[in-house]
């Protein structure tokens, strides 16, 4: 995914503007790993193999997810029926952007 793509993407939740954080890049500064976090709702959608998952959470399969979460070492919040992730993994994620 290039970078400049982010500014093009929103929420699909709650149309809010989303902050990146880049696990992987390739050379070329495209974006291979990678996880887009909302600040209004808490939603996270995962990048992977370049292509962001921005399905709504009726379309996500939570199972799906969790490892490549658990390789980031981010953990999702149980208590939720959406894709939130627990608290504690704001601190662990790479720098905010975008």
């Amino acid at each position: 995914m290039q970078t400049k793509l982010l500014e093009k993407l929103c929420c699909p939740f709650d149309k809010g503007d989303l902050n990146a954080h880049i696990f992987r890049e390739s050379e070329s500064g495209e974006i291979l790993e990678g996880l887009l976090t909302c600040p209004a709702c808490n939603r996270y959608y995962p990048i992977i193999y370049s292509i962001p998952i921005m399905s709504p959470d009726e379309y996500r399969e939570r199972q799906l997810e969790l490892p490549i979460l658990e390789r980031w070492g981010l953990k999702v919040d149980a208590r939720s029926n959406s894709f939130v992730l627990e608290a504690e993994n704001k601190q662990k994620l790479p720098g905010s952007g975008v």
